[in-house]
């Protein structure tokens, strides 16, 4: 155990005190050092660049039509309260002489979500890789989650959902393109 997690294994128990529990009773006496590598998997992506999950995954090819990765799953913690929220992601670019390793797509999207984040940057921030990775004509990200910050505390509405875009070049450009990948993710949709 290094001093970080020592550090982190001190502060949970420190918690658990403040919340009224006994952190050396039997249940909860490993819990503290089972928060502190749980939470260091859940933020994994802070140690993560879109470099090192890219590597040598980018190839030239001749293709011009639209490559949509759709339903990758995500999970991720609210930077607000620190409660997780999860859902799917689709993923669309028109090449421009270069395309993705498709599992690199997946990959990308948890060096993001493995972060505390917000969802409406999360999107951003997985649209942007793509376009700075390949340089497409166009790169559209269509995220769906539930948040259970919404669903266990404050407003309480279990069914609720939130969906966040982001459309860059063409996508954003062009009505016909742009309504392509909304009626994919539309079409397609679980």
């Amino acid at each position: 155990m290094n001093a970080r997690e020592l550090n982190a294994n001190e502060l949970i128990e420190k918690l658990l005190v403040e919340i009224g529990e006994d952190p050396k009773r039997e249940g909860l006496a490993r819990t503290p050092d089972r928060v502190s590598r749980s939470l260091a998997e859940l933020t994994s992506g802070y140690a993560q660049t879109v470099e090192e999950v890219v590597g040598q995954g980018v190839f030239k090819e001749d293709c011009s039509e639209m490559v949509l990765v759709k339903d990758v799953e995500f999970y991720s913690l609210c930077e607000h309260h620190l409660l997780p929220f999860f859902g799917r992601v689709h993923v669309a670019y028109i090449p421009n002489d270069k395309i993705i390793g498709l599992s690199k797509i997946p990959r990308i999207v948890d060096v993001f979500a493995r972060r505390l984040q917000v969802q409406e940057r999360l999107t951003q921030q997985i649209a942007q890789a793509i376009q700075d990775v390949l340089a497409p004509k166009g790169v559209g990200v269509v995220a769906h989650a539930s948040h259970l910050c919404m669903m266990m505390r404050g407003v309480q509405k279990q069914n609720s959902a939130a969906m966040t875009s982001c459309l860059l070049g063409c996508f954003r450009d062009d009505p016909k393109t742009r309504n392509e990948i909304l009626g994919l993710v539309r079409s397609f949709s679980r």
